[in-house]
């Protein structure tokens, strides 16, 4: 059995990490190196970033920090943010980045996968879904543009449709971004993790809603994912990587630790 990942997510913005709710109101948190190091140091398994606003400015991810990054750390690290041609994505990692990955350029243009997955492998192809649970009719919907909530679009993809979709066009992993739990720390939405992953065949990560050691736990036994992405409880140290990585190996979860 492969081993399950902890993930911190950095939001990048103007050259700095910050962290929103529900894909809104971001605060600052930091600068992007010392905060990769750190993480590192406590034992994430990966790190992923997101230039937010990137799709929806119309530009692909500033690269001068992730060769600034991949000097400092020696764990893998995926990139996204606006990427959308296989050139953009070569450049990226050329600069250190292991993976890319999409999510709004893939809703513009769906073959994108394909190229991408034909040109670099699926192993470092990821798909972000920033999924919407609409209460009024119980539906799962995708949303893009999500970085700047003056331009956030609902699109007519259901998300399971969706998950399906970029499988059969070349996803190697795909993250599910729960925008409803975001930054509330209430707990993953296991309903809808338990849903996509009875469709989805690659490597699914969790994201939004992490608050405490337990709904980790929770997204890792009742859904079956194989990573867990968080942010604010990591960056607000209420949870220490290490410390997580001991709770689940003693709940018996398959994971490295340090």
């Amino acid at each position: 059995m492969l081993a399950k990942r902890i993930i911190p997510c950095l939001d990048v913005r103007d050259g700095q990490v910050v962290k929103g709710v529900q894909f809104r109101n971001h605060e600052i948190i930091g600068d992007i190196v010392p905060l990769a190091q750190r993480y590192a140091q406590e034992g994430a398994d990966e790190l992923v970033f997101y230039d937010i606003t990137a799709s929806s400015d119309g530009r692909v991810v500033d690269k001068s920090w992730v060769s600034r990054v991949a000097e400092v750390i020696d764990i893998p690290f995926c990139v996204a943010g606006g990427i959308k041609s296989v050139e953009e994505a070569g450049q990226i990692l050329s600069f250190g980045a292991d993976k890319i990955s999409i999510n709004s350029p893939a809703l513009a243009d769906p073959q994108l996968i394909t190229r991408l997955a034909d040109r670099y492998g699926v192993q470092c192809i990821v798909v972000g879904i920033d999924t919407w649970h609409d209460a009024a009719t119980g539906r799962y919907h995708v949303n893009q543009y999500t970085g700047d909530e003056t331009r956030t679009k609902v699109t007519t993809w259901e998300t399971l449709d969706w998950v399906e979709e970029v499988q059969k066009r070349g996803a190697g992993e795909i993250v599910l971004n729960m925008m409803n739990q975001d930054g509330v720390r209430n707990g993953y939405d296991l309903q809808q993790l338990k849903l996509v992953r009875e469709v989805c065949h690659v490597p699914l990560i969790a994201s939004g809603g992490a608050g405490t050691m337990a709904h980790f736990l929770a997204a890792f036994q009742d859904a079956a994912v194989d990573g867990a992405l968080a942010a604010s409880v990591f960056h607000k140290q209420i949870i220490n990587i290490g410390e997580l990585k001991h709770y689940l190996k003693q709940q018996g979860v398959e994971i490295r630790v340090c």
